[in-house]
């Protein structure tokens, strides 16, 4: 395997059945590895959404609202109160970590999809990285 990027219209990716032998498998190729990466640039921004209606659904006590809540909850000791915020607040990062994960494995297959060490397959890497930023992006300002 060259150590060095190569212009070639052969690779295998990621999965020995994923071989490519022929431009037009290159060229499809590349646009899989492209849209990878406007994928992974847009589960970043998902991820982001998802945090700020976390902390959004997070309780703000006063002190007495504080003191009331023990209370309720000393009176009422055999069943502690789940509010509806703290549901929520659970809800938005089981949501963020099954995001993260999706985030994690598709960062690697495009690292793994880089490290062929072809010109092609790099190029859309970085390509769809750009086009996920600049599509991607744009979309916090609605949050």
């Amino acid at each position: 395997m060259a150590m060095h990027f190569i212009f070639s219209d052969e690779v295998v990716l990621l999965f020995d059945f994923w071989s490519v032998h022929s431009p037009s498998g290159m060229a499809l190729s590349v646009l899989v590895v492209l849209l990878l990466a406007v994928l992974y640039e847009s589960i970043k921004v998902g991820k982001v959404k998802l945090l700020h209606q976390a902390l959004l659904s997070l309780p703000t006590h006063t002190n007495q609202q504080l003191a009331e809540e023990a209370d309720q909850v000393s009176e009422d000791s055999d069943s502690l109160p789940v509010s509806h915020t703290h549901r929520r607040w659970f809800l938005c990062h089981f949501g963020q970590s099954l995001i993260h994960v999706a985030q994690v494995v598709i960062g690697y297959f495009m690292m793994l999809a880089v490290m062929s060490y072809n010109t092609w397959i790099f190029l859309g890497v970085v390509l769809g990285s750009a086009m996920g930023y600049y599509l991607a992006y744009p979309l916090l300002s609605m949050v």
